[in-house]
């Protein structure tokens, strides 16, 4: 049924589309299945080219038997299905799809803290893979990095911190733009058609930068005052 989980019959129709070079659009269709649940499992077991339906078949079942839950904790498929919506919104804000899955497992697991390793387990996806939206989450200042000397790896951590230092970074990116957009008005002729509109976009964007400080600020003062009163 559209919405349950993938038979072992359709992973073998996932295998024979990919093989006839069909689409994920049109595979999807043909399983009357939502486009992301098929990109979502031939990229967890081996991607387009090494996607082989028994062996998918029987690796989300040893997850499922791994992942059983204790009383009260959430079921499998309700995690997944987390995970896979998640993963949607960030697309939709502009990150790929490998980084925003990264980023949908660091904010869903219960450290919000995991290595490069267990991404890559947890994902099923390459090293390489996991190493590049780490990088691009890393750039974005949406999540830190910790060294675990003792086992010497690296941990990938999502926190408040990390989100505030992200903000902080899209603030001064704002404010760089609008730095930019009224000098090159200078340059072009502030009276120009061109100087007119880069310097709407100055405005827009320093007013922007300036809110988001400002709305960064209020949000520290006031994480910093709950974090006290929860220790008193």
């Amino acid at each position: 049924m559209p919405g349950g989980r993938l038979t072992h019959q359709d992973r073998r129709q996932i295998a024979d589309g990919l093989a006839e070079g069909l689409t994920y659009t049109e595979i999807a269709a043909s399983l009357d299945r939502p486009l992301s649940t098929v990109t979502r499992e031939v990229a967890r077991n081996g991607g387009p080219d090494g996607y082989q339906a028994d062996q998918a078949h029987e690796a989300t079942r040893e997850r499922a038997r791994r992942s059983q839950p204790a009383s009260g904790e959430p079921e499998v498929k309700a995690v997944d299905d987390l995970e896979e919506q998640f993963t949607e919104i960030m697309i939709a804000t502009g990150l790929s799809r490998m980084t925003a899955r990264v980023l949908a497992s660091l904010y869903l697991t219960d450290s919000g803290s995991l290595t490069a390793a267990e991404l890559t387990r947890h994902l099923q996806v390459s090293p390489a893979s996991i190493s590049k939206a780490v990088g691009e989450l890393e750039h974005q200042a949406l999540v830190r990095r910790e060294r675990d000397p003792r086992r010497r790896r690296d941990h990938y951590v999502i926190d408040a911190d990390a989100l505030f230092r992200g903000w902080m970074a899209s603030a001064r990116q704002n404010t760089q733009v609008a730095d930019f957009a009224r000098r090159a008005a200078g340059t072009l002729g502030a009276a120009s058609p061109a100087g007119i509109r880069l310097l709407d976009i100055g405005d827009f964007f320093d007013h922007v930068g300036s809110a988001m400080l400002q709305a960064a600020e209020q949000w520290r003062q006031a994480h910093a005052s709950k974090r006290t009163a929860g220790r008193t």
